[in-house]
């Protein structure tokens, strides 16, 4: 069973805050603290833009609005974290967006002056949802620093389209936005890299991973979630219950049958 439209739009709503337009699809902008995430967010919205609170959390919640191609999308803003492991209610914010609001596109905006620390969050993106697309940010600075950025060596390591901008000089921007309405509308088919781990956690991940599928069917990434209940990541699992509407100690018995 996947969502219906109208579910969707009911979690959208009441779970996030957000009523999205008829047709519109949903771009989740995700990024470190610092990597030109909202100038990212201000150059592709404009003043098409509005801010509020995440529903029940003293978080900024940043939405606007573009369109290209006669393709209206809403972008949303989620707040800039190192990871989304949810140690904060910032980190759960992003994750929970990510994972139950389902945006048909999460974009993954890094810094291209410190790719190996910024990578962490685009690799976690990427064990949730393969519909990723990343933004190789700051190329500028970059450029003053003497980095050079192999775009098409990172897109094909990652599987997932890679796009290099400067978004305060609009370097890139009619790039990224073409990329992105090509990936929302399906034409680029991503093959996100698998993250392999040790022997043990891969066997332990093997033998859970059915009855975590038969639980959650196609609503999440059995895959991750199964490595988020081996993490004993207990807000993940009150995550799903309150967003999927599953019974919390449902999901440890399927999990320890």
């Amino acid at each position: 069973m996947v969502f219906s439209t109208e579910t969707q739009q009911r979690v959208l709503r009441e779970h996030f805050g957000i009523a999205s337009a008829a047709n519109q699809l949903i771009i989740a902008l995700a990024g470190n603290p610092n990597v030109g995430k909202s100038t990212v967010f201000n150059a592709l919205t404009g003043l098409r833009q509005h801010t509020g609170n995440w529903p029940g959390k003293t978080v900024d919640n940043a939405q606007g609005t573009f369109t290209y191609q006669e393709q209206s999308f809403l972008l949303v803003d989620l707040p800039g974290t190192y990871s989304i492991l949810a140690h904060t209610v910032e980190e759960q914010v992003a994750r929970d967006f990510i994972c139950f609001g389902r945006p048909d596109v999460t974009l993954v905006v890094l810094d291209a002056t410190c790719l190996e620390r910024n990578l962490n969050l685009a690799l976690q993106i990427m064990e949730i949802t393969p519909n990723v697309v990343v933004c190789v940010n700051l190329m500028d600075e970059a450029r003053k620093k003497n980095i050079r950025v192999n775009i098409k060596a990172l897109e094909k390591e990652l599987g997932v389209p890679v796009v290099a901008t400067a978004a305060r000089n609009s370097e890139g921007l009619d790039e990224l936005l073409s990329v992105l309405y090509q990936f929302a509308n399906g034409k680029l088919k991503p093959c996100p890299k698998r993250i392999d781990y040790s022997p043990e956690v891969e066997a332990a991940v093997e033998t859970i991973l059915p009855k975590i599928q038969r639980l959650i069917d196609h609503k999440l990434d059995p895959r991750w979630v199964t490595l988020r209940l081996l993490d004993g990541d207990q807000g993940f699992i009150e995550s799903i219950s309150l967003h999927l509407e599953l019974n919390p100690l449902q999901t440890h018995k399927e999990a320890a049958v």
